[in-house]
């Protein structure tokens, strides 16, 4: 497939890179011949420098060719624009856009996109992904990351494992015979700077983050296996409020009644700007490497606190700060995914990645056919994917042990009927199961033959 990527920045590049590793051809555009450089130098792919939204760059590009335009530059007109010429002059079939101005986003605006109107398929907002992420994890405390697949009734859950965890130096193996109660598959490890697709025999140690699928009943059980028993977090502080500060704190209010959170903000029009858009948050207006500010609003007796100001750097002394002061849990967003493992190394709890969502985000809204969602677990790891089952497959009547794939393959999940089943020795594949599988790039083939269906996209 043809696919055309504006903006060669952190998100356009990955898409590039994961897009061009699974035989698609692609071009990316950018003004930047700095960025257009670096991906010529990277990545196997076609790079030209030029105004992403001009007719002659899209021609030059040979956009009257191309099936998909995914737009992710610095500037949403840029981005909307490109959408609409692409799909008005050259017919590109998918137009995906980027949009950060929550201006353009607000319910009341829905129909500027559309066939009619702007020529945009999808639009994806990274602060309101970044902030349905983080909304997401406050329900379950102690996990760094939570994906849901199969409406909810499976979650791929991250936790970080400590010296007091109770299944640290325990071989995967032997976790249920520890913990009868619980019913769980661990599909991947990130040790330091590797990352482990693990074997049955494989030990968790100290400092692993470990992901792993779990029914959205035993969740509870399971996350006790890993020290974590508390309840659902109800004491809430937001440093920063920019576009996603207000994002969370709206999405807060509007699907976490019982949570009380607090926002500090430094800007003071921009902090009464958020009091009036927000009806049962506190807003400060104050600096959130103030100790006596977050100390104002009592970050000692906070279960969460989330760092999401514009500069990362504040972000992780402010997350460091908060801890020093009494917080339970910090998460910091950070831009930079090669600093995560330090900044993890000095006491944040967990690093926000708005880059990692935005990609993740755009690939489970791309795929079609037989693949009913995707995500990536990041740079260099792999892709959770749920797949059917179907007649022509070959799978049907097959072990789901016997597809299980060392450090390529592992089936996490079955759901059958609406029943979760986490796959055992005797599992066996059956008509129209709904299967859930860790893949890495390198087994991205198997899968294809396994399915008889390409992973193709829109």
């Amino acid at each position: 497939m043809r696919v055309i990527i504006c903006g060669a920045g952190q998100v356009g590049f990955n898409l590039a890179r994961y897009l061009s590793e699974h035989d698609n051809h692609v071009t990316v555009i950018d003004q930047s011949a700095e960025l257009i450089h670096k991906i010529n130098d990277r990545l196997d792919v076609r790079a030209i420098c030029g105004f992403a939204s001009h007719p002659d760059v899209l021609e030059k590009a040979e956009a009257h060719s191309a099936e998909m335009l995914i737009a992710v530059t610095q500037s949403d007109e840029v981005n909307m624009v490109a959408c609409e010429v692409a799909g008005t002059l050259f017919n590109v079939r998918t137009k995906v856009a980027r949009v950060r101005a929550q201006a353009y986003l607000e319910p009341r605006w829905a129909k500027l996109y559309g066939s009619e109107r702007f020529n945009i398929d999808l639009v994806i907002s990274p602060e309101i992904e970044v902030a349905r992420s983080i909304s997401r994890s406050l329900t379950v405390p102690g996990a760094f990351d939570m994906i849901s697949f199969s409406d909810g009734k499976v979650k791929i859950i991250g936790v970080r494992c400590t010296a007091d965890t109770p299944v640290v130096n325990t071989p995967i193996t032997h976790i249920t015979s520890l913990f009868p109660n619980i019913d769980i598959c661990v599909v991947g490890i990130i040790r330091g700077d590797q990352t482990i697709l693990p074997t049955p025999n494989d030990l968790l140690c100290a400092g692993d983050e470990v992901y792993f699928a779990v029914a959205q009943d035993r969740i509870v059980e399971a996350m006790r296996a890993f020290g974590h028993g508390n309840a659902e977090s109800r004491r809430l502080l937001i440093l920063g409020g920019g576009n996603i500060g207000l994002c969370l704190a709206q999405e807060i209010e509007m699907h976490h009644p019982n949570v009380r959170a607090e926002l500090i903000e430094k800007n003071p029009e921009r902090a009464e700007f958020i009091a009036r858009e927000l009806r049962n948050t506190t807003v400060l207006c104050g600096d959130v490497l103030d100790s006596e500010v977050l100390q104002e609003a009592n970050v000692n007796v906070a279960e969460t606190v989330v760092a999401v100001t514009e500069d990362e750097r504040v972000n992780t002394l402010a997350s460091l700060l908060s801890k020093r002061l009494g917080a339970s849990r910090v998460l910091t967003l950070i831009n930079n995914t090669l600093h995560a493992p330090l900044v993890i190394s000095l006491g944040v709890d967990a690093v926000i990645s708005p880059k990692k969502v935005t990609v993740s985000k755009i690939l489970q809204n791309i795929r079609r056919g037989r693949i009913r969602s995707i995500h990536s677990l990041g740079e260099s790891f792999g892709e959770i994917i749920e797949a059917e089952a179907q007649e022509l497959s070959g799978l049907i009547g097959s072990l789901a042990i016997e597809i299980n794939s060392p450090c390529k393959i592992i089936v996490a999940a079955i759901i059958r009927q609406g029943e979760v089943i986490i796959p055992t020795s005797s599992t066996t594949i059956k008509l129209e199961d709904r299967i859930i599988l860790m893949v890495t790039s390198a087994a991205i083939s198997k899968i294809e033959k396994l399915f008889s269906s390409r992973l193709d996209y829109y």
